[in-house]
């Protein structure tokens, strides 16, 4: 029950933080905490979804990872490149859903929170996290256009 909870929590605050803001008033910046990118948390800017890319242009996204099942209080779905970084595509995101396996909840109990590309994959590498292309029901388009803006 407390995964479904929080799982339908966090779908509910990534919609508010992702698609509402993008519906109700294109392109009205939202400078609270949505997103971690690199290390720290990021606001956006109205979400646009996006066709599917093709071979030539998927290098053009980045990944956006949306955890499901983290029972850690903060988590925000993490941004595969941030602003600064060089390999950051200016907000063009393919997502991705993200599960805590059973052996991450064994080896952390409350499970830390991800951050950063870097912790995503350190996780998947132990065997802690399920990484799954596309997004989970109820979550933001499969690609999308949002660019990240700093938290103020």
């Amino acid at each position: 029950m407390f995964r479904k909870l929080t799982f339908l929590t966090l779908v509910f605050v990534l919609s508010l933080a992702l698609a509402i803001p993008a519906s109700a008033n294109p392109g009205k910046p939202n400078f609270g905490p949505s997103v971690y990118g690199d290390g720290q948390a990021w606001g956006t800017k109205g979400a646009a979804g996006l066709p599917p890319p093709t071979e030539n242009n998927l290098q053009s996204f980045d990944k956006l990872f949306v955890i499901t099942n983290s029972n850690a209080a903060g988590q925000l779905p993490v941004a595969e490149a941030a602003p600064g970084n060089p390999g950051y595509n200016g907000g063009r995101w393919y997502t991705h859903t993200v599960a805590w396996t059973a052996a991450g909840f064994n080896a952390h109990g409350t499970v830390p929170v991800l951050m950063s590309y870097a912790d995503v994959m350190f996780h998947a590498s132990l065997g802690h996290l399920t990484i799954t292309p596309g997004s989970p029901a109820g979550g933001p388009p499969d690609f999308f256009e949002c660019p990240l803006l700093p938290v103020k």
